[in-house]
């Protein structure tokens, strides 16, 4: 007798890559030299993997909605994303291949990204989408990252009328590519790191009807303001030693989305995504292991 698959709390839907990850001293300058990596290593990487993660250590039930090839990068990232609570609802990439980037990560929290393969768009006919579907009324959150083939997601999401997190990164008001994310959004996440006037742009979100935006500034915390029009602010962590920055943002996201799912206010959620952040960098990967964040609550 088959059993119906167990509701998600949330359902994330966007990219997952296998990443070569480079520490150096400093990011290289564009002339022709020799630099020397302080360490390297493969691992999964992508923004939706790293919020499916965090939400994962967190205890979160998650569905991961995705694309992969059938390679060796997919095969590892399959590996590295079969964790409790975590159900993977992958569909196959068009050309076989999965997504791989190279990062080149510099002493602080610098990095540069290339793009080693980029990810093929898929029909929305497999065993995955449908699985997707059936979770996303369901759900209690639905966060919908940048890639084209979470755009139907995006889109069945409005169709239904299903508020949707979601996370535009470091958008610079300008780029048409993240307008149907930032129009979507009813929890809005976004960086200032290229956006000056970033209380001006919530401002305007929150007029147009998100309920929520936060704006992450790096080593200077984070700013929300919600639909009331009240404004709040959250310290960065500190931290004695960081390990790896990937996975940060989507650590603050996954901590906020928790909190939130916890019944949290906007100024509680805040502290713990801070707080959860501050454990991602300091842990390797996009996410400490759920042991880690057990013995870290237990600890508090």
């Amino acid at each position: 007798m088959k059993h119906a698959p167990e509701v998600p709390d949330v359902v994330v839907a966007g990219p997952v890559s296998w990443n070569e990850i480079v520490h150096l001293d400093a990011l290289p300058d564009a002339v022709p030299h020799t630099v020397f990596a302080n360490g390297s290593y493969r691992t999964v990487g992508g923004t939706s993997a790293g919020k499916a993660l965090n939400l994962a250590a967190l205890g979160r039930r998650v569905l991961l909605r995705t694309v992969l090839g059938d390679d060796d990068a997919g095969r590892s990232a399959r590996a590295a994303l079969a964790v409790p609570g975590l159900e993977l609802a992958a569909a196959a990439a068009a050309d076989g291949r999965t997504e791989r980037h190279l990062n080149l990560m510099g002493s602080g929290s610098e990095r540069l990204s290339v793009y080693l393969h980029a990810p093929s768009d898929v029909p929305t006919s497999d065993p995955g989408w449908e699985r997707t579907l059936a979770a996303l009324d369901e759900a209690r959150a639905v966060v919908v990252d940048l890639a084209p083939h979470a755009q139907p997601l995006l889109a069945e999401a409005a169709r239904r009328g299903v508020p949707v997190w979601a996370d535009v990164h470091d958008w610079d008001s300008r780029a048409a590519f993240h307008r149907p994310w930032v129009d979507a959004a009813s929890y809005l996440f976004l960086s200032s790191e290229r956006l000056p006037e970033h209380r001006a742009l919530m401002s305007e979100r929150v007029a147009a009807g998100a309920r929520l935006v936060v704006c992450t500034h790096g080593a200077d915390g984070a700013t929300a303001l919600d639909a009331d029009g009240r404004w709040y602010h959250v310290d960065a962590v500190p931290v004695e030693r960081v390990v790896d920055t990937n996975g940060a943002g989507d650590g603050f996201v996954a901590g906020f989305v928790d909190a939130t799912l916890d019944g949290a206010d906007v100024p509680e959620a805040l502290a713990v995504a801070a707080r959860h952040a501050a454990d991602v960098v300091t842990s390797e990967g996009l996410a400490p292991a759920r042991s880690e964040v057990e013995h870290r609550r237990r600890a508090i």
